[in-house]
């Protein structure tokens, strides 16, 4: 089967179509996509439309599933947690920070899958950015400065109880969100980090999760951080997704970032995702 892929035109992204998902795959078809997904690092398909057990076959497909911490998955699907919020919620939009999915854990997800049901009208983009194309553009000084640093990884900001989803996150969040203890623990991740499957370097630091770099004084840390997150989400390496009702979209988490985007308040939205576990290698 030939796939019928379109850039976006942007710094990463294509469109797929030629390729119905809610059946069986077969080998070739799965080797196109992840080669395609490998190319583009986002890949979005219109017009899917998927069951639970679509989706999860899907995943199963590219590497098996992830591992979810604190939010509630579906009753009777453990793998899909689903991104709700509720045409008339006014709690914080979820995940509207930089961030790549997981990236505290060891080895963080490959990538992540998520299905739109519910598409408002306005509002609720998803913007992401190039790992890849952000590394090149570091001048040779700052990438001789960070070779071989690590930077610590953590969920406590979002999740800890005392967190952004914790205890004070408000009544009317329609999301299960977990707040727990767990989210403290801590894992090192080269800043530089050398994609598994493709062999290129790509920037592997995002605001939602790294706290502080290995060796180096907090104040130090801020400010290298706030100089690596300018050039990594300058307007040249990010792409902006609209959403369309039954669309899949795929992305990369070894090499891009991504964050939500509100502006849609009076409407509901609703996602269904999952975790792509990482099979190529360690961080």
């Amino acid at each position: 089967m030939a796939l019928d892929i379109t850039p976006t035109g942007a710094a990463l992204g294509a469109h797929v179509r030629g390729v119905d998902l809610s059946g069986a795959l077969d080998a070739e078809t799965v080797a196109a996509i992840r080669a395609a997904w490998l190319e583009h690092l986002v890949l979005a398909f219109p017009d899917q439309e998927m069951s639970h057990e679509a989706l999860e076959r899907f995943t199963e497909a590219f590497g098996g599933f992830g591992t979810d911490p604190f939010i509630a998955p579906l009753p009777d699907h453990p793998h899909i947690i689903e991104l709700r919020r509720n045409a008339d919620e006014k709690a914080s939009v979820f995940a509207a920070a930089w961030h790549s999915d997981w990236s505290f854990q060891n080895p963080p997800p490959a990538g992540t899958v998520l299905h739109s049901k519910i598409v408002p009208p306005v509002g609720g983009d998803t913007l992401f950015c190039n790992g890849y194309l952000a590394y090149e553009a570091l001048k040779p000084e700052t990438k001789a400065r960070i070779e071989g640093l690590k930077a610590i990884h953590s969920a406590a900001l979002a999740y800890a109880p005392d967190g952004v989803y914790g205890k004070d996150d408000g009544p009317d969040r329609s999301m299960t969100i977990r707040p727990s203890e767990a989210a403290r623990n801590e894992q090192a991740h080269p800043i530089v980090r050398v994609h598994p499957e493709t062999g290129r370097k790509a920037l592997f630091v995002n605001p939602g999760y790294v706290k502080g770099i290995e060796g180096m004084s907090p104040e130090e840390a801020f400010f290298l951080l706030i100089e690596l997150y300018q050039t990594a989400h300058d307007e040249r390496f990010v792409y902006r997704h609209k959403w369309e009702k039954n669309m899949l979209l795929m992305w990369d988490n070894r090499c891009t970032q991504h964050m939500a985007t509100g502006g849609y308040d009076g409407h509901a939205r609703l996602m269904h995702r999952t975790t792509i576990a990482e099979t190529a290698g360690r961080a």
